[in-house]
């Protein structure tokens, strides 16, 4: 039974991998759209968890939490999200939908201050496609143009954490960052030979390290944990190739240039858990100073960004033989995101609403949750498109007894 869950989990992960779909249209500017949120048990609580330990589950929002993973556990997570999105501008609206893979990862405790985790997920996202009409120059006559922009940036870490006291931990994340983004123009675009496409493929990577301290103590009847994260600056690398093919995709033409690299900001963050078992509060500030990191586009800027996160968490315990075990969690929280760019003098600010449920299998070896968020981004003014938006996530984690040895009796 378990095998055959986790080979769905894996299925699930991959058929989610495979989905296309609308995402922003922001996501043409910068590097695409930056993964802000936890796709896990923290999504329900507004993606809040620096302050918290992994003593149920995987939370790398701060990496020092893995030291609390209990121990002769093996951890299985994988999250997949479901986003409809209302495209508003100051004379009409669209709306658009996809599915997509969100999170894959695995831990377990190493030794009994020793814990670790391996994962991938998203870092950011680039999709979108816009069709306007170009004048040929010195002609007067018009063309019909079409950019469309697909790929992103995914993350690969390896995370460990190391407990050296009874209150505190550290804990340190190294991941890979690589993903290729590529940007079509066409021009034509009615079906016919005459039509003429220029493609450009960017291929990404760079290295980052992510450090965590977290607290963990007692006061009075409370149980209360404080975090704190700092991710050090990194050097995005890119290569670019660049071709011209025809409406039948035989390429006229390709050559290999020379790309702009981006430099990625420290970021720093703080976060803090009360509970007294049942009900559980959280609140998370982090921030990523982008200024004078790039280079500046007339129609956006590089501005610092910040992102404000909270909320409370309600545990029902259910009894299975002598062991106290968690039974359904209810969620409810809220997230503020400045973003990281300014667009035609705006900010693309991003406020949600979440909410979320948990609920063990009879056994308690697998956990389902879903989360849900409504919220909204950017503005309808200057030209730009207002996102109304619904996030819908199905995380599934599997726990299991490994590394245990029964005893003869």
């Amino acid at each position: 039974m378990r095998l055959f869950t986790t080979g769905c989990l894996l299925l699930l992960t991959l058929y989610a991998q495979a989905q296309k779909g609308v995402n922003s249209l922001y996501s043409a500017f910068g590097i695409g759209d930056l993964e802000e949120k936890d796709y896990s048990r923290s999504f329900g609580v507004g993606s809040a968890g620096i302050g918290r330990g992994s003593n149920n589950f995987l939370n790398e929002l701060n990496p020092a939490s893995y030291s609390r993973l209990p121990m002769e556990t093996f951890f299985f997570e994988a999250s997949v999200a479901g986003k409809t999105v209302q495209y508003n501008t100051s004379t009409s609206y669209q709306t658009a939908g996809d599915i997509g893979f969100k999170r894959f990862a695995l831990g377990f405790k190493a030794h009994k201050r020793w814990g670790m985790s391996l994962g991938l997920m998203p870092y950011s996202r680039v999709d979108y496609k816009l069709l306007n009409t170009r004048t040929i120059e010195g002609t007067g006559s018009s063309i019909r143009n079409a950019v469309e922009g697909s790929g992103g940036i995914n993350r690969l870490y390896f995370s460990n954490a190391v407990q050296l006291t009874k209150n505190f931990s550290i804990g340190a994340s190294a991941a890979m960052l690589f993903g290729p983004v590529s940007t079509t123009d066409s021009l034509g675009g009615g079906g016919t030979t005459e039509d003429v496409y220029s493609e450009v493929n960017n291929a990404y990577r760079s290295f980052e390290l992510n450090t965590g301290l977290q607290y963990s103590g007692q006061v009075g009847e409370w149980q209360l944990g404080a975090g704190l994260t700092y991710r050090l600056q990194s050097q995005l690398v890119n290569s670019q190739d660049f071709s011209l093919k025809d409406a039948d995709q035989n390429v006229l033409y390709t050559e290999t240039r020379k790309a702009v690299d981006y430099r990625l900001p420290e970021q720093i963050g703080a976060g803090i858990h009360i509970s007294n078992g049942q009900l559980a509060w959280l609140a998370d500030y982090r921030q990523q100073n982008w200024q004078g990191l790039n280079e500046n586009k007339s129609d956006y800027k590089y501005i610092t960004a910040k992102r404000y996160a909270g909320g409370m968490e309600y545990t029902f315990y259910r009894d299975y033989f002598n062991t106290r075990m968690e039974g359904l969690i209810l969620q409810a929280g809220v997230n503020y995101s400045t973003g990281y760019l300014r667009v035609k003098g705006e900010p693309l600010t991003d406020f949600g609403v979440t909410a979320g449920a948990s609920l063990p299998s009879r056994t308690g070896h697998l956990r389902y949750y879903i989360g849900l968020e409504g919220g909204q981004r950017g503005r309808a003014v200057k030209g730009l498109v207002k996102e109304n938006y619904l996030n819908v996530v199905l995380h599934l984690s599997l726990r299991d007894n490994w590394f245990f040895k029964r005893r003869e009796l």
